[in-house]
C-alpha cells in the first residue's frame, strides 16, 4: 500500500541543501503507475489570461496535473521513460522544472508553445497548426459537423450538443443508435443550467479524477438525441486545457464520446483515426505527443450511500488495491465486456483502465496489449494467470496462450465468485462472506448460465446456497438483446402451451408459434437463473421495454428502474425453497404482476412492486444463510434503487452489507476477484482445476 508521511524536521547551517536526483536506471519497478489528471485551476487560469507564456496553449500542466500513465514507458517516472522525451525543454520551461519554489518543479510533462507538443487540423478543405488549428476547429463545431480530437488518453468525438441534427448525423455515422452521449460543459454553472448538481456531485466533477458523472436533467436546451428518453446526462467538465479551450470557443455544451466506431476501442493515434473515422469525422484535431497506452473517461453516480465508480479509467486507473495477506504474482484476465487486466504484485493489485468489450478484433487486441504492457511495465513474470469459465471468452483464450507461452498454472474462476471476491478485496474482507451476485449473465460450475446467485464464499472456496428459478430464453443469444424473448421463457414456465395467450401482442402469430416449438422442444433454448434476464422480461410484461431489440445493453432494465414509484410499496410473492441450494420462484410473482398490469395498475407502481420483491428476498436469503457480512455485487447493482431497497432491508435486519464503490459492480472489477481467488488457490497449492469445469 502507498502511504504518504508529512513531517517538518528543523534545518541547521550544516544541512545539505534538498536536491532531487536522477533514478538509478537499473532501479526496480515499484507498483505505481501514477494515474492522468484533469487541468488543475491555476493551469486552467494561465490558459485563459492573456500575455501569460502559456496563453490559449492546449497542452499546458505542472506537477498537480496533466499526462501521467498515457505518457510513461517505463518506471521510475522520468521525462526520459516518456513520450515527452523528444520534446527539449526551452531555456525557460527548464528554468521552472529545475526551481523547487515553481509549481512546475520537476513536472515531467511540462512544455510551452516554444518547445512543447503542437496541434494540427485536418478536413478536406483546411490544413491548419497551432492557433489557427484551433480556430478552424471550433468554427467546424460551430457549423455542427463532427470533430475527431485527439484528446488525453485517445481521440474523441465533438457534436454540438444543442443542435438535435448534428447529434443525430453522429448517432447514424457511428453506429450508436440509442446509448447515452456524455455532454461537455464549460462550467458548473453552465452544468447548473441544464442539470440537477448537489455539493457532493460537484466536488466529483471540479476534483483531479473529473470523471463524467450522471446526473438529473433539468427541462434542458440539449439536443433530444443527446440521451434519448432518459431522465439522467452523463456530464463532464474540461479535463485538458484544449477541452476548455473548444467548449468555451464554441460557447456551448459538446457532445464528447469515444473516437470509435460502437463496441469497438477507441483510436490513438492520427493513422488509425484517419483510416477507421474517415467516415465519421468531418475534420480531426490531434498532436505529436505519443499516446503510451490509451484510457477512456471514468464515470460515476453520486447517490446517497456515496460515490459508485461505474466505469474506472482516466484519473482513477490505473490504481492500486492494496490486499490483506501477501500474495503470488497473479495476471488475471477478465471477462468478455467491460473487460480489465488486473496484476497482483508484492500484497497489491494493480487494475487497468477500462479496456472494453471483447467481440472485435481490435477488442481482442487491446486487451492482450494491455495484458503484456503490465507484464512489461512492472517487469513481473506471473506465478499463476487467471480467467472466468467461460471458454469461449477471448480473455479465456488469451489466458490459455500466456500460460502456454510462460508455463505458468491457468486457473479458471466462476464469474460470480469473482464479483463477490472482488468487493470483498476492495473492503479487505478475509473470512466468510454472503454475496448476492446478481447479473446478466456468467458460465456456472454446472455449465448453465448464472445471474441470480447466493454464494457464501471465503477465499478461493464458495457454496452456492440460493439461486433465481431457472427460466429458458428462447433464441438462446437473440434474447439476450431482445427483452420480450426472455418474457415469453417465463410465461412458457407458467402457463406452458397456454402461453400464446398470455403473450398477445409482443410477436406475430408466426413468431409465437416458432418460439413456443422451440420451448417445447427445448431447441435453442438455454436456461439461465439471471436477476439481469429476469428485469428484462418484467420490463415487457409490464410495458417499458422496446418492442423488439434493445438499442444498448441494460435499456430496459433502466427503463424499469426510471420508471418505478418512489416510496414504500407491497412486494410481490417469490418463496424460497427447501433445500441446498435454495430456488427463488418467480412463478407467484409473474401471475400477480400481469394481474396487476390487466387491471390497469400504473407501470410505475409494477415496477416499484418488483425492485420491492428483490429486496425482500435478498432479506430472506441473508437470514437463512446465517452469515452477517453480505456482499452486492454484479452489473444489476449498477441500479440505485435497487441498491438501497436491498442495503436498507439487509441492514434492518441487522446484516453488514458492502457494495462495490471505487471498483464498479460490473464486471469492469471481475479481473480483481480472479487475482484475489487465483492467488489463495495458489498458495494453498490449488492449480487449472475448478470443480464443475463444463470442460
Amino acid at each position: 500500500m502507498t502511504r504518504v508521511r508529512v513531517s517538518e524536521i528543523p534545518s541547521s547551517p550544516s544541512d545539505t541543501h534538498f536536491r532531487i536526483v536522477a533514478s538509478a536506471l537499473d532501479a526496480a519497478p515499484r507498483a505505481v503507475l501514477p494515474p492522468d489528471l484533469a487541468m488543475c485551476p491555476a493551469c486552467a487560469l494561465e490558459v485563459s489570461t492573456p500575455g501569460a507564456r502559456r496563453y490559449r496553449y492546449p497542452f499546458t500542466n505542472c506537477t498537480d496535473c496533466g499526462p501521467r500513465a498515457t505518457i510513461v514507458t517505463s518506471l521510475p517516472y522520468d521525462r526520459a521513460r516518456t513520450s515527452m522525451k523528444s520534446f527539449v525543454m526551452c531555456v525557460a520551461c527548464r528554468a521552472e522544472y529545475e526551481d523547487p519554489t515553481d509549481r512546475r518543479f520537476h513536472a515531467e510533462p511540462i512544455a510551452c508553445p516554444d518547445c512543447g507538443p503542437t496541434l494540427e487540423m485536418r478536413s478536406r478543405d483546411v490544413t491548419a497548426r497551432g492557433e489557427r488549428a484551433l480556430e478552424e476547429a471550433i468554427s467546424c463545431l460551430r457549423r455542427g459537423e463532427v470533430l475527431a480530437m485527439q484528446g488525453l488518453g485517445g481521440f474523441q468525438l465533438l457534436v454540438d450538443a444543442t443542435r438535435e441534427d448534428a447529434v443525430r448525423e453522429l448517432r447514424r455515422r457511428k453506429g450508436r443508435e440509442a446509448k447515452p452521449f456524455a455532454v461537455l460543459f464549460s462550467s458548473c454553472d453552465d452544468v447548473r443550467r441544464h442539470c440537477s448538481l448537489s455539493s457532493r456531485e460537484e466536488r466529483e466533477l471540479t476534483s483531479p479524477t473529473a470523471p463524467i458523472a450522471l446526473l438529473t436533467r433539468r427541462v434542458d436546451g440539449l439536443a433530444p438525441s443527446v440521451a434519448p428518453r432518459q431522465p439522467r446526462i452523463g456530464a463532464m467538465l474540461p479535463t485538458t486545457p484544449l477541452h476548455k479551450l473548444l467548449v468555451e470557443g464554441v460557447g456551448r455544451p459538446l457532445v464528447c464520446t469515444s473516437g470509435n466506431l460502437s463496441e469497438e476501442p477507441m483510436c490513438v493515434d492520427i493513422a488509425a483515426a484517419s483510416a477507421r473515422l474517415a467516415d465519421v469525422a468531418d475534420a480531426f484535431l490531434h498532436h505529436d505527443r505519443e499516446i503510451v497506452r490509451p484510457v477512456d473517461d471514468s464515470v460515476v453516480r453520486v447517490d446517497p450511500g456515496g460515490m459508485t465508480v461505474l466505469r474506472r479509467a482516466r484519473g482513477l486507473s490505473p490504481g492500486a488495491l492494496s490486499l490483506a495477506e501477501a500474495t503470488p504474482t497473479v495476471l488475471a484476465l477478465g471477462a468478455q465486456q467491460k473487460s480489465t487486466v488486473a496484476l497482483a504484485i508484492h500484497g497489491e493489485v494493480i487494475v487497468s483502465a477500462h479496456v472494453g468489450d471483447l467481440h472485435s478484433v481490435d477488442g481482442a487486441r487491446l486487451h492482450e496489449v494491455t495484458a503484456r504492457d503490465m507484464l512489461q511495465f512492472f517487469d513481473a513474470k506471473p506465478d499463476v494467470i487467471a480467467c472466468d469459465l467461460h471458454p469461449d471468452y477471448a480473455s479465456t483464450r488469451l489466458a490459455e496462450r500466456l500460460a502456454a507461452e510462460l508455463d505458468v498454472p491457468l486457473v479458471r474462476v466462476q464469474h460470480h465468485h469473482a464479483h463477490v471476491m472482488a468487493c470483498a478485496a476492495e473492503h479487505g474482507l478475509t473470512g466468510r462472506v454472503l454475496g448476492l451476485a446478481w447479473d446478466g449473465a456468467g458460465l456456472g460450475d454446472d455449465g448453465a448460465l448464472w445471474g441470480g446467485e447466493a454464494l457464501v464464499c471465503e477465499g478461493d472456496t464458495y457454496r452456492r446456497v440460493a439461486h433465481l428459478r431457472p427460466f429458458a430464453l428462447p433464441g438462446g443469444e437473440a434474447a439476450m438483446g431482445e427483452p420480450r424473448r426472455a418474457a415469453l421463457g417465463l410465461l412458457h414456465a407458467v402457463f406452458g402451451v397456454e402461453v400464446i395467450d398470455h403473450a398477445a401482442g409482443m410477436f406475430s402469430s408466426s413468431e409465437s408459434r416458432t418460439l413456443v416449438t422451440m420451448l417445447e422442444r427445448r431447441v435453442s433454448t438455454p436456461v439461465t437463473t439471471s436477476v439481469g434476464r429476469l428485469f428484462d422480461a418484467v420490463a415487457a410484461l409490464v410495458g417499458v421495454a422496446p418492442a423488439g431489440r434493445i438499442r444498448f445493453e441494460g435499456e430496459a432494465a433502466m427503463a424499469l428502474e426510471d420508471a418505478a414509484f418512489a416510496g414504500e410499496v407491497a412486494p410481490y410473492s417469490m418463496p424460497l425453497s427447501d433445500g441446498a441450494p435454495a430456488v427463488a420462484d418467480w412463478g407467484p410473482l409473474v401471475r400477480a404482476l400481469l394481474a396487476d398490469v390487466r387491471s390497469g395498475a400504473p407501470a410505475g407502481l409494477v415496477a416499484a412492486r418488483f425492485h420491492a420483491t428483490l429486496a425482500a428476498l435478498a432479506e430472506a436469503v441473508a437470514s437463512r444463510s446465517g452469515v452477517r457480512s453480505v456482499v452486492l455485487a454484479g452489473g444489476c447493482f449498477q441500479n440505485a434503487l435497487l441498491t438501497r431497497l436491498v442495503k436498507g432491508r439487509l441492514t434492518a435486519s441487522g446484516h453488514r452489507v458492502y457494495t462495490a464503490r471505487d471498483l464498479s459492480p460490473n464486471d469492469g472489477a471481475l479481473s480483481v476477484g480472479q487475482a484475489l481467488v487465483a492467488s489463495r488457490s495458489s498458495a494453498r497449492g490449488g492449480g487449472a482445476h475448478v470443480p464443475g469445469d463444463p470442460r
